[in-house]
């Protein structure tokens, strides 16, 4: 989408993204210091710096808006818009020097998510989609594919933990038996193989709403589907995702039956 197309939204968000990116840069394999936060995840510097870059940039452009950061909070949480905020998604894989790893800005209006930047500056891919407006990856517009049975599918997935504990995880093994091929991506990478038609289903169990939102508009806009495994739409609440094409979505749901 030419710049000129841009909403001032998408055009501070991908702004954000890109100063975010040079901030991550900078600490990539660096040795950077680890703690670890009260829900026992990873946090560094770069975290913290990449999230006050990005906050600085939005709330400066959009004083009223509301803030969902991962590392700075809830603010305004109330209010029409609410930006959300993972400034390294991934961050386990970015101190081990892993470039699983990115920057996702969504923003919210009236409970929907309307505009997602996915950015990945170890991978150089920079993914962006307004409602209506299709999605584009490094500036190309992008499609998901257009498989549309079970045996000719690549399925990638992550963070199933909750899957497995569940009655849905042999109803999972079964699936495996019927499709093409399946992978385990992870993280932003299998959402953009996704939205650019290189796989064909994502599968996880255990998300954040801030690892998700952008990705989900990024998704739909591409022409694909967003749910969690019951097949409810996503919202602040959203704990597991199945994200397609589209026309597997209907038999990936009736297989795995995730919380019956």
């Amino acid at each position: 989408m030419p710049a000129t197309e841009h909403s001032q939204e998408l055009t501070a968000a991908l702004e954000a993204a890109r100063g975010a990116a040079d901030v991550i840069r900078g600490f990539y394999q660096r040795n950077v210091k680890i703690e670890v936060k009260a829900d026992k995840t990873p946090v560094t510097e770069a975290d913290v710096r990449a999230e006050e870059t990005i906050r600085e940039l939005l709330l400066q452009r959009f004083p009223t808006y509301g803030f969902y950061g991962e590392e700075t909070g809830k603010s305004d949480m109330n209010a029409e818009s609410v930006w959300l905020v993972d400034p390294i998604d991934g961050t386990k894989s970015f101190v081990r020097e892993c470039p699983f790893f990115s920057t996702q800005i969504a923003l919210m209006r009236a409970g929907r998510f309307v505009l997602g930047v996915s950015s990945a500056p170890a991978y150089d891919e920079l993914a962006w989609a307004e409602r209506g407006g299709g999605a584009y990856l490094n500036g190309k517009q992008i499609s998901v594919g257009k498989v549309a049975t079970l045996d000719g599918a690549i399925v990638s997935s992550g963070n199933l933990k909750t899957l497995a504990a569940s009655p849905a995880w042999e109803r999972f093994g079964g699936l495996l038996g019927r499709i093409n091929r399946i992978r385990g991506y992870g993280d932003f990478v299998h959402y953009h193989l996704l939205a650019r038609g290189a796989l064909d289903v994502v599968i996880e169990s255990d998300v954040n709403i801030l690892d998700i939102a952008a990705l989900t508009v990024i998704v739909e806009e591409a022409g694909g589907r967003f749910t969690d495994l019951s097949g409810a739409p996503v919202d602040l609440a959203t704990t597991t995702v199945l994200a397609t094409n589209g026309p597997l979505h209907p038999s990936i749901l009736e297989t795995i039956r995730f919380g019956g």
